[in-house]
């Protein structure tokens, strides 16, 4: 069929529908009534394109200006964003509440594709101007919306899915709205729940940039809930009113509107003033605090904190309150000591920036269950890491079913994935076999080497996914099953998928959100990473000391066997010391040929336990220590003092804190102070 049949085809379905004739498709409500919209109020024609106007440098200035906020709390998300979906030919988008486009993410050569289209910076996209699309119908439904190819009211733009969500300000009018565009074919709901996640973080953002001189509330009826996307967010003035809250606060104290919880005094919604909630979560170092509905019926937990910016005392003041006239229930139950999620896999990094948001971004998305891909060079820990996923998600309480489909026999894969009844075929089980999915069915599945698996069972899988069920080999009927999906491939599934190798439909399926663990040879965290897997390696026992030409030979080495290499080496090297101090002799010929000397005009840098302690790094100008509040910045002064005073000798000062080394480099590395690759201390620029 030609395009301009197709257009025209196009054209008669919009009337059609518009006329409450059948559609040929299915199509959903919103999309119907846009397209109503569209013909009756704003008297567009779908056969006839016009394409949206575009404001003049000037006024563009002017609309962004205007904005302002909402652009500068946008962008780390969608750049988050956009760099998660991870396909060039991808756009994220932000508009503002009119439609005009002020801020997008994408590869130049998407963006110059779509611009002559006039999807491009600058133009308006509203419903009136540009017909049925993610942006303006979404700000017309004031919901979540997904538009895919045919769902648009022009022809033009039927090579386009949309997924948008409005983000919605502390007064609950829509600021703008987040958007996903792309040359997909399939409707990636994957796609609507992660903007809609990045859309309630940066109401967030949003709501602490207007209110960064008021005290911040944050609380959820979860203790684990707290701070994250889900929690409520309140600032309150010093006086206790109520100056603004985010959507999930008004619904959770029963709010109907954002507008009923403005103005309100903090002690009618909870039995505690802002100065006793801020005492208190001071006292418990900024742990969820258990507080009580004004009425003692709902209990809650919370942080609350003062203002983050304004004058310095308004950082460091502390509220005494006589604890007599704290107002409490008869009997307050001990909050449950439920560590964040983040706490349970925080041993898979140690203060390296990017393994640590691939982390943060994992632990966000597996609460959804929204199937994950880990990309990753081999031995990076791809397994290591899907278990420790496995630990905090929903299903945790459900086994966890690795399937490496690299290691098995072409002709054994389908059996040991689907399993068969009894008899199925010559030389299987007496008593047949249930399949890998079967047994992780109320746990994780997690299937490694996806890449490697046949194309034809590819179908298979794919049917399983999107139907919940797997029927065995010889079997009839079929067995439901629920599982978290988690995949791994050191290949590039987009690029098998270009080549005919995996299906399109199923990398779709998988890759709800795709994570990249990096190389070990391009980790900052080496060192704790090593000291680390000493431990791990040695426990029980007492984990031996690496010499300075040792500690160099190891952090110089390139690893293309990265941790799983790693590993071997320093279990190998554990063995040879005898308990000694591991020193070059114990490392294998290729660590010491490739490890790179000093230069000869420096003199040898020492280990970390052997260095003379230089001026204290927080003394730094180029520290970055805006983040801390008043505790962290004690906590810091003390550490560091402590790290002087044993002359930074690491292993010493955990000690003496009582907590392991790797707790210590954790709390190093959150406070600003890390150690540089050769045992110096160094401090985190700006």
């Amino acid at each position: 069929m030609s395009l301009l049949a197709d257009s025209s085809a196009h054209v008669r379905e919009v009337l059609n529908v518009v006329n409450h004739h059948l559609p040929s498709r299915p199509m959903s409500e919103p999309v119907a009534q846009s397209w109503a919209r569209c013909i009756n109020e704003f008297r567009l024609d779908p056969g006839r394109f016009v394409t949206p106007p575009v404001l003049t440098e000037h006024e563009l200035a002017a609309r962004r200006e205007a904005v302002g906020d909402l652009i500068a709390c946008s962008k780390l998300e969608m750049t988050t964003l956009y760099q998660q979906l991870a396909d060039p030919e991808l756009a994220v988008v932000l508009v503002d509440a009119d439609g005009v486009i002020v801020h997008q993410v994408s590869s130049t050569p998407f963006a110059e594709a779509v611009a002559v289209d006039g999807f491009r910076i600058g133009a308006l996209w509203s419903e009136r101007e540009a017909g049925t699309n993610g942006m303006g119908t979404s700000i017309a439904e004031r919901d979540c919306v997904a538009v895919c190819q045919q769902d648009h009211f022009y022809a033009r733009y039927t090579s386009l899915t949309c997924s948008a969500a409005p983000i919605f300000d502390d007064r609950g009018e829509i600021a703008g709205v987040l958007d996903v565009t792309s040359r997909s074919k399939l409707l990636q709901q994957h796609s609507l729940v992660l903007v809609g996640m990045s859309r309630q973080m940066i109401e967030n953002r949003l709501l602490s940039s207007r209110y960064r001189h008021a005290n911040i509330i944050q609380f959820h009826s979860r203790p684990e809930f707290v701070g994250t996307l889900h929690g409520g967010k309140i600032a309150v003035d010093d006086d206790g009113t109520v100056l603004a809250a985010n959507r999930s606060a008004a619904f959770q104290l029963g709010c109907r509107s954002l507008e009923e919880l403005r103005g309100k005094r903090i002690d009618e919604a909870f039995n505690a003033s802002i100065e006793e909630m801020i005492a208190r979560s001071i006292r418990g170092s900024f742990h969820p605090i258990t507080v009580y509905s004004a009425s003692g019926t709902n209990r809650f937990f919370l942080v609350a904190q003062t203002a983050q910016a304004g004058s310095a005392a308004s950082t460091t003041r502390v509220f005494v309150t006589d604890p007599t006239t704290v107002r409490r229930p008869a009997r307050e139950p001990h909050a449950p000591a439920t560590a964040s999620r983040l706490d349970k896999i925080s041993h898979l990094e140690f203060g390296d920036p990017r393994m640590a948001s691939q982390i943060q971004l994992a632990a966000r998305v597996i609460q959804r269950k929204i199937p994950i891909v880990l990309r990753g060079q081999t031995g990076t820990g791809k397994e290591v890491f899907a278990q420790a996923l496995h630990g905090i998600s929903p299903l945790a309480n459900g086994p966890f079913v690795p399937v490496n489909c690299a290691s098995l026999p072409e002709n054994l894969i389908e059996s040991e994935l689907f399993g068969y009844r009894a008899g199925a075929f010559t030389g299987a089980q007496r008593e047949g076999r249930r399949g890998k999915i079967v047994q992780a069915n109320g746990g994780t599945l997690f299937l490694d080497e996806i890449g490697d698996m046949p194309l034809a069972l590819q179908a298979r899988l794919l049917r399983v996914i999107e139907e919940h069920e797997v029927t065995p080999l010889g079997a009839e009927t079929t067995v439901k099953v629920d599982f978290q999906l988690i995949s791994a491939s050191h290949r590039n599934l987009l690029e098998l998928v270009q080549s005919g190798q995996f299906r399109e439909d199923l990398y779709y399926r998988l890759k709800g959100i795709e994570i990249n663990l990096p190389a070990l040879a391009e980790r900052i965290d080496k060192l704790p990473l090593i000291h680390h897997l000493l431990e791990t390696e040695c426990e029980g026992t007492d984990t031996p000391e690496l010499t300075p030409e040792a500690q160099r030979a190891l952090l110089g080495y390139a690893w293309p066997g990265n941790i799983r290499q790693l590993r071997h080496v320093l279990k190998m090297a554990i063995a040879l010391c005898d308990g000694h101090p591991i020193e070059c002799a114990h490392l294998p010929p290729e660590v010491l040929q490739a490890s790179q000397p000093p230069a000869s005009t420096a003199a040898v840098p020492a280990a970390p336990s052997r260095i003379a302690a230089p001026e204290l790094p927080h003394l730094a100008e180029d520290a970055d220590i805006s983040s801390l509040n008043a505790i962290q910045l004690n906590e810091r002064e003390t550490v560091l003092a402590m790290l002087d005073e044993h002359r930074w000798n690491v292993s010493n000062v955990a000690k003496a804190l009582g907590i392991s080394r790797n707790t210590l480099y954790r709390k190093m590395h959150r406070l600003h102070i890390r150690l540089s690759h050769d045992g110096s201390p160094v401090t985190f620029d700006a």
